[in-house]
């Protein structure tokens, strides 16, 4: 037998202790202002039309002890629309409340287009059943003999020309109803691929472990058309790289009628802005754009020719292009310099960017905040900091997080976080909030970086302790994103609805680019230890981020990949 402990209701008498609870905002959602398809429950995608299921009826759990939360559980969708078909069944870890949905799905009258991808789909229907299932693993599987009240994981056969979006999970032996799922045309998929480990299951006579991951969508960001379907892949024998044998929906429908317009775009950062608070220490705050302007940022041209004062709202500034070094932003010089680096909290603003998310099913708003200045890194060296006077600093500063809201309801998804070449996602239920549902959002001292939580951030190897300091914590020092923001980008919305500001079409840095010799100042640290230590410590430094060697002005938002692609998962 498997070394899993696996259990069914029956073997329960107080079952309900172990249902998990499904996640809630703070507070109620709004009314949301009226539109073309945000937050109606439902949506098109061309030949289906889809609803997001969140109630779900337990199937089978693996792991479970006396602390239920350490295992993980399968579920069936509940509460499934008439006319509607499951795709799929769903499948998460105990620690948290349940976050995540199923996609249940109809056909709906369309004209076919005969001919897609090369293929001739002639009238066959969006949607068909499986012609039967193949069991891909089951809980209690020794040498081929199957016992009673453990999972059981299938994979449905699809009719040729169809492709299954999912596993059923069942507690017996008894081969699900092929009338229990439905399998989706080919031309109306994606491709899928895994994303986070959900479950391992060891066995000394598999050659593998049976590993059950969460899915995405490979073509994901603001063009991608795949639609994630909510559902698990699981194999005993997969490996890396190995194309799914399952797949996601894809939005064929191009007018996306289910992204927010500008008015409900209003409405989202209203309700959902989140609070930006600053260290206590910050000396190197942000403000708007047109304020770094209006004090005499200049642009500097590769030909060394006159710095020339930028306009207040960037009309001088060199649009469109690429990064090609020909032109970069700086400070001026002597007292006005002093004065700019400091930044002007008071005019600060966050700069938002919508766009479609998963197809347009989510929508994403990147928030972006400008600071004039970077400030200098503190080494963390276990229980020594030292305080570095060069390293780590550079002229203008574009730093963002990222909101993503269903297109179904309006509900908060997660939040990105930016953390200089890198980030995070976080689920709405690990946010902290103010003021309601309004997530709060703790940047770093110096580096402005994004985090979820007061803490010291390790940039390098939290475990031992080595590395740059990232330190958040809240203060006084704040931007309510929720009143003071500029929506400076939504594409989809059309040419004519968001004016973009003149500064954002500057492709080129927003700082110049010095190198000096940062190893001078590491050697300063170095010769502070015992020499026996010494030797560790330069394997150390030589492992620390290049951004770290000099100062590099950043390009703006514009010029970032996540600007059009996904954020960094």
């Amino acid at each position: 037998m498997l070394n899993c402990k696996c259990f069914q209701r029956n073997n329960l008498p107080n079952y309900s202790a172990y249902e998990p609870d499904t996640f809630s905002l703070p507070d109620p959602l709004p009314s949301w202002p009226p539109g073309q398809g945000f937050a109606c429950g439902r949506i098109g995608l061309s030949e289906i039309e889809v609803v997001k299921i969140s109630k779900f009826r337990f199937i089978w759990g693996y792991g479970f002890s006396q602390d239920r939360k350490k295992g993980v559980s399968f579920y069936k969708p509940m509460g499934v629309p008439r006319g509607f078909y499951c795709l799929g069944h769903y499948c998460q870890a105990n620690k948290h409340p349940i976050t995540g949905f199923l996609l249940v799905a109809r056909e709906v009258a369309s004209t076919r287009q005969e001919v897609t991808n090369g293929r001739n789909h002639g009238d066959l229907p969006a949607l068909a059943r499986p012609v039967d299932y193949t069991l891909v693993w089951t809980a209690d599987d020794q040498h081929g003999e199957v016992y009673e009240g453990c999972g059981f994981f299938w994979l449905p056969v699809p009719p040729e020309g169809y492709k299954p979006m999912g596993f059923l999970v069942t507690s017996n032996s008894d081969r699900p109803q092929l009338d229990e799922i439905r399998c989706v045309r080919s031309d109306l998929t994606d491709e899928c691929e895994t994303y986070r480990r959900i479950l391992d299951v060891y066995s000394t006579f598999l050659n593998f472990p049976f590993g059950v991951w969460s899915i995405r969508p490979c073509d994901r960001g603001m063009k991608g058309r795949g639609v994630p379907v909510g559902t698990f892949f699981c194999s005993s024998h997969w490996k890396p790289g190995e194309e799914l044998n399952i797949a996601c929906l894809k939005n064929l429908d191009s007018r996306l009628h289910a992204m927010p317009n500008l008015e409900q775009i209003h409405a989202i950062v209203h309700h959902y802005g989140p609070r930006v608070y600053f260290h206590p220490d910050e000396v190197y705050l942000p403000s708007s754009v047109s304020w770094f302007f209006e004090k005499g940022a200049v642009l500097c041209k590769a030909d060394n020719s006159d710095r020339v004062r930028i306009d207040i709202d960037g009309s001088n500034l060199p649009g469109g292009g690429m990064n090609d070094g020909a032109f970069w932003i700086d400070l001026p010089s002597g007292e006005q310099r002093d004065s700019l680096v400091h930044g002007n909290l008071e005019s600060a603003k966050l700069y938002v960017h919508v766009k479609p998310a998963f197809g347009g099913t989510f929508s994403d708003m990147a928030m972006w905040v400008f600071c004039p200045f970077n400030g200098p890194a503190t080494l963390k060296l276990g229980p020594l900091s030292f305080s570095l006077s060069k390293i780590g600093q550079h002229v203008g500063d574009w730093e963002h997080f990222t909101l993503r809201v269903c297109n179904f309801t309006g509900e908060l998804w997660g939040v990105y976080f930016s953390q200089h070449s890198g980030g995070e996602w976080v689920s709405a239920c690990d946010l902290e909030y103010t003021e309601g549902n309004k997530p709060i959002v703790y940047s770093s001292r110096n580096g402005h970086a994004s985090y979820p939580h007061p803490c010291t951030y390790i940039q390098g190897s939290a475990k031992l302790g080595i590395g740059i300091r990232n330190d958040a914590i809240r203060s006084d020092k704040y931007i309510s994103s929720s009143a003071r923001y500029e929506v400076v980008a939504a594409e989809y919305l059309g040419d004519d609805v968001v004016v973009e500001p003149c500064w954002l079409q500057f492709m080129r840095k927003w700082g110049p680019r010095l190198v000096y010799d940062s190893r001078a100042e590491l050697e300063k640290i170095i010769k502070r230890f015992p020499l026996r230590m010494r030797y560790s410590i330069e394997g150390i430094f030589a492992k620390l981020p290049m951004e770290l060697s000099g100062e590099d002005g950043p390009t703006g938002p514009k010029e970032k990949n996540n600007w059009v692609g996904d954020e960094r998962w």
